[in-house]
């Protein structure tokens, strides 16, 4: 069974199709419906994909797309019988989460003949990344359990890019989460209310054009929103694990008898080097908004 042209716009939405590489959340370059380093298709196809540097048409997306899918994503989908919704949600969750997602508790519940409860499972499940939940990817496993059990193809897709409204047509929790992001950074969205309008489409703008990698065209797409995320993530990180791994050094140094003073400075040295090195895209981000430089991508 191949992947429905409905299953492949399920996941489009849900990736989105950026034609220059960003960085998702956790750093990887990514470009296309989600093409990484890590697919031997897309690498031979493209080369080394390099955030703001390598560029796709949607054509080549597309090829790439198809590619993918048959040569290393739907051979590796275990579902004996399934009917061709089910057959895409396991398409969508594979493209995701990867082949080994096959042996985990809700596919096994979907081979056992348990459907209803492999929903379940799936909906609350695989949500996190590097550790941490994202709100994404807790909307997308709710979805592709709705699209396993229902055959539902609808949702809140977050790969499509919210364009500004002239009117406020409802809150959508994509928006409101960038606008709390932006508003945090410094960048006035306007009310926080889930409203892509004309304020929310500035504040972007203004973002998009201090940071390498976005291009600034004021839409909220996958590269914006990983990029926004990135810039949250950061500053929890420099205040929980930067500080958690000077105070612990500190202390085993000192119940160690060795000079803690030293060592925890040192530690604090490394621990900024490598919060620097793994969100230098970050900082020169901020560094760009304070020069009041413009990043052409």
């Amino acid at each position: 069974m191949d992947t429905s042209e409905r299953g492949r716009a399920f996941i489009r939405a849900h990736e989105g199709n950026p034609l220059t590489a960003y960085l998702d959340p956790v750093g990887v370059p990514t470009i296309g419906v989600g093409f990484t380093n890590a697919s031997k298709v897309a690498t031979e196809m493209l080369g080394k994909i390099v955030p703001g540097k390598t560029k796709i048409t949607a054509a080549q997306s597309d090829r790439i797309f198809a590619a993918m899918l048959d040569r290393e994503y739907e051979p590796k989908i275990n579902m004996p019988g399934a009917k061709q919704h089910e057959f895409d949600c396991g398409a969508s969750v594979v493209w995701n989460l990867g082949g080994g997602a096959m042996n985990w508790q809700w596919a096994k519940l979907w081979r056992a003949g348990k459907k209803k409860e492999s929903a379940a499972y799936l909906g609350s499940h695989y949500n996190t990344a590097a550790g941490r939940k994202l709100p994404g990817l807790v909307r997308r496993r709710k979805e592709e359990a709705k699209l396993l059990e229902h055959g539902i193809y609808a949702g809140i897709a977050e790969g499509v890019p919210r364009e500004a409204t002239p009117v406020n047509v409802g809150a959508d929790p994509v928006v409101k989460e960038a606008q709390e992001i932006l508003s945090a950074k410094g960048f006035n969205p306007g009310a926080i209310d889930g409203w892509m309008g004309p304020k929310t489409r500035d504040a972007i703008i203004a973002y998009q054009k201090a940071h390498p990698h976005l291009v600034n065209d004021g839409i909220l797409g996958p590269a914006t929103l990983s990029q926004l995320r990135r810039d949250a993530q950061a500053v929890k990180d420099a205040v929980g694990k930067g500080g958690g791994a000077v105070v612990g050094t500190g202390a085993l140094s000192f119940v160690s008898g060795l000079p803690w003073g030293w060592i925890a400075a040192g530690v604090a040295v490394a621990a900024v080097a490598y919060f620097a090195w793994r969100y230098r895209d970050v900082i020169a981000r901020r560094i760009n908004t304070l020069r009041g430089k413009t990043v052409e991508v």
